[in-house]
């Protein structure tokens, strides 16, 4: 684990964004974390979360044309991480999101912000179901672009359905690399290491055990 993946960690804790408990899903599973990206909602947080998407980027070799950001929370991902591509690794890079609706007024049209072209990066906080992903990958071939990866902030690595994750199933639909700041393997590792608790890591490992996907 790079030493950026445990800093997320402790500053997702810190931040309470990442808790321990016993959390009912929508799934109707009951897990012994929660994760809500929706709480790194002041400006501090915010920014210091796009140095850690842009940081995952630098480390998992990302190239991109356009960052985008899938309305509603891809948008401040997707402006964070522009920002600190920006001011820490001297890459610039324009960003865009999409509105739920049309605008039939103005400049028009469904995206705003730098067109799409060339290969673009998805922002995002988690994958579950997958829509997030499909609806981009439509808006984006839609403009003559093309879906050239995902990044998110937890890889829940849970199966669906089937035997494997959300995520897998879109590495293998549109043959893109699905890259995560962390994953639940890495939590369960700083865990273990942090001493947080050791009912903490078992109940981590025993969801991991159930629910996980075949990688």
């Amino acid at each position: 684990m790079h030493s950026y993946q445990r800093d997320f960690l402790r500053f997702a804790i810190e931040a309470g964004v990442l808790r321990f408990g016993s959390f009912t899903l929508k799934s109707g599973r009951v897990s012994p974390y929660f994760f809500n990206a929706g709480g790194f909602n002041t400006g501090a947080s915010l920014g210091k979360l796009g140095h850690f998407y842009a940081q995952a980027i630098i480390a998992t070799g990302l190239q991109t044309d356009v960052l985008f950001g899938p309305a509603y929370k891809g948008i401040p991902l997707a402006a964070a991480t522009a920002i600190a591509l920006a001011h820490e690794h001297g890459r610039e890079t324009p960003f865009a999101f999409n509105r739920k609706e049309a605008k039939d007024h103005g400049e028009g049209g469904i995206i705003v912000g730098s067109p799409l072209q060339g290969d673009v990066l998805l922002i995002d906080d988690v994958i579950t179901a997958g829509t997030s992903v499909r609806e981009s990958a439509a808006l984006i071939e839609q403009a003559g672009a093309r879906l050239a990866g995902v990044i998110i902030a937890l890889d829940r690595q849970e199966r669906g359905e089937g035997r494997t994750s959300a995520i897998q199933e879109a590495r293998a639909r549109y043959g893109i690399p699905v890259q995560s700041i962390v994953n639940l393997d890495s939590l369960i590792q700083y865990v273990d290491e942090s001493g947080i608790s050791q009912a903490t890591l078992a109940a981590l490992a025993d969801y991991r055990a159930e629910y996980g996907s075949e990688v």
